[in-house]
């Protein structure tokens, strides 16, 4: 490998890491925007769609004006529905914090990993890893010592519809590697308009005072640059890496929650969340180091 190929890719891995990153730390925004918001979820779901639906949309016409129009738009049946399932992940995700903890949502969610390869391995019996089942289990753990806190309180409720988001997205991310040919970010566009259209006909989306309507375009938009910032820079690095990145994502809303809602979940959340977080980063961080020695070794031949 010449030099300036290796500055080349070293500068891209660079880049590919500080938009990863970024898109972890914007949409760790969601749990504060979401409470800050005094409109009922629908409502936040309807404009949020409607902004960020906007701001994709433009965004996948650019990539495809760029790439010569190589790229399809066509959804079909399977781009549809993804784009349903998306929208019904949506709705428990963004109800999910009007009814607990920022912190327990964000937690909860760091499963999904987890979640999504068990569901791989039911439904398709993809292999189970030892290294996934052994993290799984302790996380699973710190989960259930956060939903048990929640028993006698009104966070219960909260804390199922994050794990029925956390089982959506699985099943999501299992339908993405299914459907290879779906143009994904497009499917994720048409998902956000379609929770503005049920948004619309279920709620009064106009019946928002200013200040929340700040709010709600801020939200749009901070999904919409999340998604882009997550798509860029997730063609720069491996996988491995843009997944351990990801999970930044937990301590960013954890903080942000303290920073700017003043909100300390309990003591049983708090170590709840420990558990799951050194489950949740010991496995990414181990793929990342497997993945590295990998690349290390390819390019010492």
């Amino acid at each position: 490998m010449t030099d300036t190929a290796t500055t080349t890719d070293s500068a891209e891995r660079t880049l590919g890491i500080l938009l990863v990153s970024s898109s972890a730390a914007v949409f760790a925004l969601t749990g504060v925007l979401t409470k800050s918001i005094h409109a009922d979820p629908l409502t936040i779901i309807c404009w949020r769609g409607f902004v960020g639906s906007i701001l994709i949309t433009l965004y996948v016409l650019w990539r495809s004006r760029r790439s010569g129009g190589r790229e399809s738009l066509r959804l079909g049946w399977r781009g549809w529905l993804l784009a349903a399932e998306g929208a019904l992940a949506s709705i428990a995700f963004i109800s999910a914090f009007k009814f607990t903890f920022v912190a327990n949502v964000a937690v909860i969610y760091a499963t999904a990993p987890f979640v999504t390869a068990l569901l791989a391995w039911v439904l398709t019996r993809e292999p189970f890893r030892l290294q996934t089942m052994a993290a799984a289990a302790v996380s699973l753990c710190g989960v259930a010592i956060m939903v048990w806190s929640g028993f006698g309180t009104g966070n219960l409720f909260g804390d199922g519809l994050a794990l029925l988001m956390t089982i959506g997205s699985g099943l999501y991310m299992i339908m993405v590697r299914a459907f290879r040919d779906t143009p994904v970010v497009w499917a994720g566009a048409v998902s956000a308009f379609l929770l503005f259209i049920l948004g619309w006909l279920v709620t009064d989306p106009l019946a928002v005072s200013s200040r929340d309507a700040v709010l709600l375009v801020t939200f749009g938009a901070s999904f919409a640059l999340s998604s882009i910032l997550w798509t860029e820079g997730a063609r720069l690095i491996p996988p491995a890496e843009s997944g351990l990145l990801g999970s930044a994502e937990v301590p960013f809303a954890i903080l942000f929650a303290f920073l700017f809602l003043s909100e300390i979940p309990p003591a049983a959340s708090l170590l709840g969340g420990v558990i799951v977080l050194c489950a949740v980063f010991a496995h990414a961080g181990r793929d990342w180091l497997v993945a590295r020695s990998q690349r290390t070794a390819e390019n010492s031949f």
